[in-house]
C-alpha cells in the first residue's frame, strides 16, 4: 500500500551524510507489520551511483540524526534506492522518524553506498541467514544470485508469518531460478528448527551469510566455529563488545600535527573530536565504517564489527569510534 502524498519537509541547509546526494521519497510502503519501505530518488535528473549486494546507505534524517539502511532494490537499478525500516519500540528516533515523520515529497541527504558485508559471486554455494529486519541486505544478494545463475539458499527467521518482510519477493526469485527458500517463523509449530543445526548442515564449502539480532549472531559464529573465516559473514546492528574508552596513551595526527592524550573514559573520537579535529563518524558502535582511519604505526585494540580477522592482524586501519591502542602510542592518518 502506498501512502498518500504531503507536503514536502524543507531542505536540510547541511549536508551531514558527506556525500551530497539529495534524494526525494518518492513512495512509502507497508512490507510487514512494522516495516516499511522507503524508495528514493535523485532530486537531479542524474543516476545514482552503482552498488553490490550487501551495501548500504547512510541517510540523515531531517532531525539531524544519521543512520544506516541497508539497499533492497536490485543492483541493476540506478534510478532509485529502497531501504527498508522497522519500527524499533526502543527507538532513539530513527526508525519512529521514518514512520511517523517521513511521506511522499519529502527530501532527504544520503551518503553515497558503503559495502562491508560483500557478495562473494564465485562461490560454489551460498547459504543465507536472516532474522527480522536483517533480511534486507540477504534480498539483494538474493536477487543478485538469482541474475547470475548461481544457486542459493536462506533460511528466513521471524517471530511471526505478518513480521516478514519481502517473503513474496524471495519466493519468486527462487521459483525464477536456482533458490531455495526455508520461512522459520516462531508462531508456526512445524516451521520452527533448531538455528545451529541449520548452520551445521551447510556444505563445508559453502558461504555463510547472517544479518540478524545479536543473539543470532553470537550464536552463528559459534556455529561456524570450525569453518574457514573467509567463508563466515555477518553484519551487526549494534556493537558486539564495548567500546575501548581505558585510555592512558597518545594519538599522533599526522596531518595535522597534533599530539593528544586520550584520557581514561574516552575513545580515540571522542579526543580527536575534542581537540577540534573534524573526522567522519556517525553510529559510535563500530558497525557503520563511517570512522575507519589508516593506521600508519601503532597496535590497535579492535573492537569493530566491520574489519575481518585478517583485516585486524594487518593493522592497516581501525574504527576509532570504539577501537583503542595495545600500547602507549598510535599514529594515524589524521
Amino acid at each position: 500500500m502506498t501512502l498518500p502524498t504531503t507536503s514536502p519537509l524543507s531542505i536540510q541547509t547541511r549536508d551531514t551524510s558527506g556525500a551530497g546526494i539529495l534524494v526525494r521519497v518518492h513512495s512509502i510502503k507497508n512490507e510487514a507489520l512494522s516495516i516499511k519501505s522507503f524508495d528514493l530518488r535523485p532530486v537531479e535528473a542524474r543516476e545514482l551511483p552503482r552498488f553490490s549486494a550487501g551495501a548500504h546507505i547512510e541517510v540523515t534524517l531531517p532531525n539531524e540524526l544519521v543512520r544506516h539502511y541497508s539497499l533492497v532494490n536490485s543492483t541493476s537499478e540506478s534510478h532509485r534506492y529502497v531501504v527498508a525500516v522497522n519500527l524499533d519500540p526502543a527507538s532513539r528516533g530513527g526508525s519512529k522518524f521514518m514512520h511517523r515523520g517521513l511521506a511522499n515529497g519529502d527530501m532527504l541527504w544520503i551518503s553515497e553506498p558503503r559495502n562491508h558485508f560483500p557478495l562473494d559471486v564465485s562461490a560454489e554455494s551460498t547459504v543465507l541467514f536472516a532474522g527480522g529486519i536483517g533480511v534486507t541486505p540477504l534480498v539483494s544478494m538474493a536477487e543478485c544470485l538469482t541474475s547470475l545463475g548461481r544457486r542459493w539458499e536462506m533460511h528466513y527467521f521471524s517471530r511471526s508469518a505478518d513480521r516478514a518482510a519481502y517473503v513474496d519477493v524471495l519466493d519468486a526469485l527462487a521459483r525464477r531460478g536456482s533458490g531455495t527458500l526455508h520461512c522459520h517463523f516462531d508462531d508456526i509449530a512445524e516451521a520452527k528448527v533448531d538455528f545451529s543445526a541449520c548452520v551445521g548442515v551447510s556444505a563445508s564449502n559453502a558461504h555463510l551469510y547472517c544479518c540478524g539480532p545479536s543473539s543470532m549472531l553470537d550464536t552463528f559464529v559459534e556455529a561456524c566455529a570450525d569453518r574457514p573465516s573467509s567463508h563466515v559473514h555477518l553484519e551487526r546492528f549494534s556493537g558486539a563488545v564495548e567500546s575501548a574508552s581505558e585510555g592512558g596513551y597518545t594519538v599522533v595526527l599526522s596531518k595535522s600535527g597534533k599530539t593528544i592524550q586520550v584520557e581514561q573514559g574516552q575513545t580515540v573520537l571522542d579526543a580527536v573530536l575534542a581537540n577540534g579535529v573534524n573526522v567522519a563518524f556517525s553510529c559510535k558502535e563500530g558497525v557503520c565504517g563511517s570512522c575507519e582511519t589508516r593506521v600508519i604505526s601503532g597496535k590497535p585494540d579492535h573492537r569493530d564489527s566491520v574489519l575481518g580477522p585478517d583485516e585486524r592482524k594487518a593493522n592497516r586501519s581501525m574504527m576509532i569510534c570504539c577501537s583503542g591502542c595495545n600500547g602507549t602510542e598510535l599514529v594515524l592518518d589524521l
